[in-house]
């Protein structure tokens, strides 16, 4: 690109640029320099280390692994010749702005059906000066560090950074655009979320089996102190027995993560419409969205509901009473019958709308507030996105807490006095615990959130890196 093609006021700006972007002013941009530049422009402190090496590997011409400035200067110019064609795509009535309409337009082409709620706070994500629309250059600014100008590539990049919803994960399951589909990328995604279920799951398992003694055995375990409780399942049991019912809760991820997803595709079809070609007829609002969600969530834990029956037989079981998931389920079935493997299924079921609700509403209410405080920021960072989903989750957690007390205790088999529906359990408690007693438990829940949110989060971007090369 010759030089002369850019103005005065270009050249000045994308030098401004590249100075800020070279940290150790050695003349050249490298790849952990554009990483944490990516990192600041967006937020936070997620991975963008591989938008950062596309970048340079597109923009290096002399193929050093680093770009100078007469490199960064062609790459730029160039690019934001492409960002102006994207940009007057969208800008379908041309008055120089792009408003919610529009940009739900474009979610639309790709197979992504967005309310205009949604359409619109992804818009005030990126809106510097509160017209609710965007100019050339809030949109040039937001993606001109961007390696591709490809207007799909450039939209799901939008909605994956501005939209890494963790709060709303037990409920709504992702959604993919047609090129997500088409290129496999959408069971990669879903297998990431699976491998980084599975490691929380087994990281905070020891912390989990605790909780459901807790739960089951009420205040004569309690009493005792957590510490305690662990070094009585270590006695008796062994250190591996701290993993005991792991296996099963690992093992129902898959079919649950399954059963979710295209449980929740079939029901968007059914409230929206179907408009022959897979796509729905009208828009999906955030209700729809949360209804299809809870409702695919309900398809799935009615289909998987006898695994955490027997899950929490195997966590309170003892040494040798089980040889295993299977040998679990054989007798349980012998000597209770089929319908033990759905006890505490109401409870559980009544559970899901009220939880999901709360860790929504807490959710989004924390994202605005902070977005509110910072308005110089583009978008909240994956750490305040994850601190946002541990406190929605919590507060959740603690709002139904009682309901999953009460379907545990009746999972176990050890009811009130040889009875167990929810009347009678909920009855004891209350008789000989009080109101205390509905959260036996909820400090071993809350000690593995934490760690479990954590791990979940950088073993999802770990897999999904290793699975997307």
């Amino acid at each position: 690109m010759s030089s002369t093609s850019l103005n005065e006021e270009d050249r000045k700006r994308y030098e401004k640029l590249f100075q800020e972007l070279d940290k150790n002013k050695d003349g050249s941009i490298e790849i952990s320099e554009l990483s944490q530049a990516l990192s600041q422009l967006y937020g936070g402190k997620g991975d963008f280390s591989k938008h950062a090496a596309d970048l340079v590997k597109k923009a290096d011409i002399n193929k050093d692994n680093r770009v100078n400035f007469s490199e960064f200067l062609g790459f730029l110019h160039d690019h934001e010749r492409q960002l102006t064609l994207a940009f007057s795509h969208l800008d379908r009535n041309k008055d120089g702005r792009i408003d919610a309409e529009e940009v739900r337009e474009a979610f639309k082409q790709m197979d992504l059906h967005i309310g205009i709620e949604e359409a619109q706070n992804l818009t005030k994500k990126i809106d510097k000066d509160g017209s609710l629309s965007l100019d050339w250059e809030e949109w040039r600014n937001f993606f001109q560090l961007m390696p591709s100008a490809n207007l799909e590539d450039m939209i799901v990049f939008w909605r994956q950074s501005l939209m890494i919803d963790i709060g709303e994960s037990m409920t709504v399951p992702p959604e993919f655009t047609k090129k997500e589909k088409s290129s496999g990328q959408w069971w990669r995604l879903l297998v990431s979320g699976g491998v980084a279920g599975l490691v929380s799951r087994t990281a905070t398992a020891p912390l989990d089996r605790v909780k459901v003694f807790y739960m089951v055995h009420g205040k004569k375990v309690a009493n005792s102190g957590l510490l305690n409780v662990v070094r009585q399942m270590i006695r008796e049991g062994g250190v591996r027995s701290l993993w005991r019912g792991n296996g099963t809760n690992v093992i129902k991820i898959a079919p649950d993560t399954a059963l979710k997803f295209f449980a929740y595709e079939h029901m968007k079809k059914l409230i929206c419409g179907d408009d022959g070609s897979g796509s729905s007829k009208q828009q999906i609002t955030v209700k729809d969205r949360f209804l299809a969600g809870s409702s695919a969530g309900a398809f799935s834990q009615t289909t998987i509901y006898p695994m955490e029956v027997i899950k929490t037989r195997l966590a309170i079981g003892k040494s040798g009473q089980y040889n295993g998931m299977l040998d679990c389920a054989r007798k349980i079935y012998k000597h209770e019958g089929l319908k033990a493997f759905y006890r505490g299924f109401i409870p559980n079921l009544v559970g899901i709308i009220p939880y999901a609700g709360i860790d929504l509403a807490t959710y989004e209410t924390l994202k605005t507030f902070y977005m509110a405080r910072n308005p110089d920021k583009s978008a909240p960072g994956v750490l305040v996105l994850l601190g946002c989903g541990t406190m929605s989750s919590s507060l959740g957690q603690i709002f139904t807490y009682p309901l999953s007390l009460v379907r545990t205790k009746m999972q176990s088999g050890l009811g009130a006095d040889g009875k167990n529906d929810v009347v009678s359990i909920s009855r004891q408690i209350m008789e000989k615990e009080g109101l205390l007693g509905f959260y036996r438990g909820l400090a071993p829940n809350f000690l593995k959130v934490l760690p479990a949110v954590g791990i979940s989060y950088v073993v999802y971007e770990h897999t999904k890196s290793y699975l997307m090369k």
